[in-house]
């Protein structure tokens, strides 16, 4: 079973998602699409056996200094694993049967919010939001690689001075660099701004 999500995987990762058929996968070995069904009840299982495959498991979190640079350190894991492989971004949003390496992302993530006064659903919350903010950002860097962001984000900003009377927050926003090739640090943005979020809910808190 092993192989077989191993190959999905491949496909997955060279062509898209919806390039993963059991056929497609049956004839990577010589199979016939009923055969792989012995092993992989459906294709909404075999998406479940390649999201754990791809996730691996979860690294350990190498920081003594609290769940703020914990959190940093595991949310740049996932952002690198979901580089490596974005069709995870699109299968991810999808009911599914939780897997064994998947649920040991969330272990490493949500076992330092313990003892910071958040409830056991604030803690899985602050992890999906982390998780949410690592998938809209691969989205938008596999959305503007395809469709020539450079080009686009060229013209929006011709348009904006062009029409500045209409828009002036964002012509003034472009001026100072944004839809620009500078205009790269969003991850790192978003990523501090969730956390001073958590950090100043977790102020709050009765410890």
């Amino acid at each position: 079973m092993a192989q077989i999500a191993e190959a999905a995987v491949e496909i997955a990762d060279a062509e898209g998602l919806a390039t993963v058929t059991m056929q497609r996968v049956a004839d990577r070995f010589g199979f016939t699409a009923m055969s792989l069904y012995r092993y992989v009840p459906g294709r909404a299982e075999l998406i479940a056996l390649m999201i754990d495959t791809a996730l691996g498991v979860a690294p350990s979190i190498d920081t003594p200094q609290g769940w703020r640079p914990a959190l940093r350190q595991w949310t740049r894991h996932l952002y690198d694993v979901f580089r490596r492989h974005p069709w995870v971004t699109q299968a991810t949003t999808q009911a599914r049967p939780i897997g064994p390496n998947e649920l040991s992302w969330l272990e490493r993530a949500v076992a330092p919010l313990a003892g910071t006064g958040l409830t056991g659903a604030e803690r899985v919350d602050a992890v999906v939001l982390l998780t949410g903010h690592v998938r809209n950002q691969i989205q938008a860097e596999m959305g503007i690689a395809a469709d020539g962001g450079v080009h686009l984000a060229v013209a929006l900003t011709e348009t904006l001075r062009e029409h500045a009377a209409d828009y002036p927050a964002l012509t003034e926003a472009a001026d100072s660099g944004a839809f620009g090739p500078g205009d790269n640090d969003g991850f790192e943005f978003g990523l501090e701004c969730i956390l001073n979020g958590i950090a100043a809910t977790i102020a709050m808190r009765p410890r």
